[in-house]
């Protein structure tokens, strides 16, 4: 019923236009009526902005252990780093450097340039303090979501009053996807709620058994690979066909393994669970109990979702269906299914799911990174967790409030400290000593930037620039080397899709140990040097000096509309204007020129007043629009601007045809 009646106001409001969006105009289509299935294709985008649909994290920890000694493999597929800040505060062992006989060196083989950028992180951080940090008593919710950022952008804001059963009034209020008919994330009233992308193992490879190229064994006996025909319809061209192969476990891979050896792919997006619409349960839930239910019940990508309660308490669960996984000691690498005895076995029960609530510091915090360890950590997996210090760094500020207020939780989330760079621009200062900078000028300028950083990553600041160029260079160079047996038998293997590499990473550049210095050197000294030296010849190689090679000239954003590009006259119109920003992403203010914090939100249920929300951009994305740009400036300012909206300014009134 939801469905079908957001369908029809969908298309009530599109017969009613008087001109066409202007992207049909420049596109010359016209547009066609919305369908009860297209708001579960726009949950579905939201899957593959957010998961590993393709099975790619397993396919390259397969590839890395096919051709690593069983000793290198441990090392560079360890499952966290020195960083991790687990919210109950469990310790995973961190595996040792391989010993010279356990590994076989390879050839360094770096083709990128130094500043090039490894995978964005599509994540975000949220964080709760309950009524013993809350001032007066409150439980205070912060969220912050990190996604690509366009035009228009992926959020609408909407505060939405109804009439309750027993005649009182509910308000809920906070961000809708634009297709789908909920309130994502806000508050009402009761419970507030928000999340992080959870990077649990949500998806995984089926290592085919086939005895025939048509065929598979499965637990029933061998079955035959079905064959779909899918058509491409293309404007202005001929239709094109693909053609997709599909097991009882879901479609095969293109990426083969060892021998030819065929995979299919497992993946939670591709069932019936998950999808649905029981989020919107959320919008009349009044306990954290309540909320945890919508939670369990929901189909969408699983999330860390933080839920704040009026009363005064907080709680952490997975939001999203959770696979009931048996039979492997690694999920992060392929099996075969055939025999039963491995694989999913339905799904896990509400009671089941991991969960923290009341925690006894009164606070919590996600980031992308690991929650929990022991058992609940296995059942959520590790789908390529993010480096613990954004959730380090929110931890330790959360435990250095005494009372909470909402601008408090704001500065946490604007927080551009470099901690997680620290160590690197104490090394580099150490690669630039007074006998290798003495004589040489260059080196000089750099060690110079380098030693007044600022240890934040400040627009002005060049020093910050030069250390993170540094790290990316050096990191580049020993995965190179480490992974050079993958990458030359594999040609889509990508070693930043090894989830905690800073552990090894850390330990090499530490421990400098002879037999894993890439070829073509002659002491690690001299590798990291000649780093230093690449970089400041490539920030320098347009002619301009380093002084004016700051943080803010490489971090400018680039919000813009997917046609910008594609209409040259009108492409200026269809962007929001460039502005140099703080940030980057190992620090809570996550920022790149084209991502960061899709939004921004602190509230108290019940006391929503005292709320913030930021958006990078206005309620329309047509650019001849007075909102086209609204708020933007206090989201790339920080400027607390409220969360509920203000006096009515212009009203539009829906009346129903009867």
């Amino acid at each position: 019923r939801i469905l079908e009646a957001y369908t029809a106001g969908v298309n009530s409001g599109l017969t009613a236009l008087d001109d066409l969006p202007f992207e049909y105009i420049l596109l010359r289509v016209e547009p066609v009526p919305w369908r009860l299935e297209d708001s579960i294709l726009v949950l579905y985008a939201m899957y593959l902005d957010l998961q590993d649909e393709n099975g790619t994290t397993d396919a390259v920890y397969a590839a890395l252990r096919e051709t690593s000694s069983p000793e290198l493999f441990r090392f560079l597929s360890g499952r966290g780093t020195s960083w991790d800040a687990p919210v109950d505060g469990s310790v995973l062992d961190l595996p040792p450097l391989p010993a010279a006989e356990e590994i076989e060196q390879k050839v360094a083989e770096s083709r990128d340039p130094i500043e090039a950028e490894s995978d964005p992180i599509r994540g975000s951080n949220n964080f709760a303090v309950d009524s013993t940090v809350g001032s007066s008593g409150r439980a205070i919710l912060a969220g912050d979501m990190h996604l690509g950022i366009g035009v228009p952008v992926i959020w609408y804001r909407a505060s939405i009053v109804f009439p309750e059963e027993d005649g009182s009034e509910r308000r809920v209020t906070g961000v809708t996807l634009p297709g789908t008919p909920a309130i994502v994330a806000g508050s009402n009233g009761e419970i507030a709620w928000t999340y992080t992308n959870s990077y649990g193992d949500w998806t995984d490879l089926v290592t085919l058994e086939q005895k025939s190229p048509d065929t598979y064994e499965t637990p029933d006996g061998p079955r035959a690979i079905e064959r779909v025909l899918e058509p491409i319809r293309i404007k202005g061209a001929k239709e094109e066909t693909i053609e997709t192969e599909q097991t009882i476990w879901g479609p095969v891979s293109e990426r083969r393994g060892p021998d030819g050896v065929r995979r299919a792919i497992r993946w939670v997006g591709h069932d019936v669970q998950g999808a649905n619409l029981n989020l919107t349960a959320m919008e009349t839930a009044s306990t954290l109990e309540e909320a945890m239910a919508v939670a369990h019940s929901a189909g969408m990508p699983a999330q860390n979702v933080l839920l704040a309660e009026k009363s005064g308490r907080i709680a952490w669960t997975i939001m999203g269906p959770v696979p009931r996984k048996a039979g492997a000691s690694d999920w992060r690498l392929p099996h075969s299914w055939a025999d039963g005895n491995v694989g999913w076995q339905g799904w896990l029960s509400p009671s089941e799911v991991p969960r923290i609530v009341e925690p006894s510091g009164g606070r919590l915090w996600t980031a992308n990174a690991r929650v929990v360890g022991g058992e609940d950590l296995e059942k959520i997996g590790d789908g390529g967790f993010a480096v613990g210090v954004r959730a380090a760094q929110i931890r330790d500020r959360l435990f250095d409030l005494e009372e909470a207020q909402e601008r408090d939780l704001l500065a946490i989330q604007l927080e551009d400290r470099a901690l997680f760079m620290e160590r690197w621009q104490a090394l580099l200062l150490e690669v630039l000593d007074d006998g290798a900078a003495g004589g040489n000028q260059a080196r000089r300028e750099t060690r110079r930037f380098v030693e007044t950083w600022g240890a934040h990553a400040a627009t002005g600041s060049v020093g910050y620039r030069v250390v993170r160029g540094f790290r990316s260079a050096v990191e580049r160079k020993i995965f190179d080397s480490l992974t050079a047996g993958a990458r030359e038998r594999y040609p889509w293997f990508r070693w930043t899709r090894i989830a905690h590499r800073e552990h090894p990473l850390w330990s090499i550049v530490s421990e400098k140990p002879p037999h894993l210095l890439p070829a073509g050197y002659e002491s690690w000294d001299e590798l990291l040097l000649e780093t230093a030296d690449e970089l400041h010849a490539e920030l320098t190689a347009d002619g301009e000096s380093l002084q004016s090679k700051t943080w803010g000239a490489r971090n400018t954003t680039q919000f813009a509309h997917p046609l910008a590009g594609a209409v040259p006259l009108l492409g200026r119109y269809l962007k929001y204007p460039a502005r140099q920003l703080p940030g980057d992403w190992d620090m809570p203010r996550v920022q790149d020129p084209r991502n960061g914090a899709s939004q921004r939100m602190i509230v108290s249920p019940g006391d929503e007043e005292r709320g913030i929300f930021h958006m990078p951009g206005g309620q329309s994305g047509h650019p001849l629009s007075p909102h086209f740009d609204d708020g933007h400036d206090a989201w790339a300012e920080g400027r607390p601007t409220p969360f509920l909206p203000g006096p009515a300014v212009t009203t539009l009134r829906l009346t129903p045809r009867r």
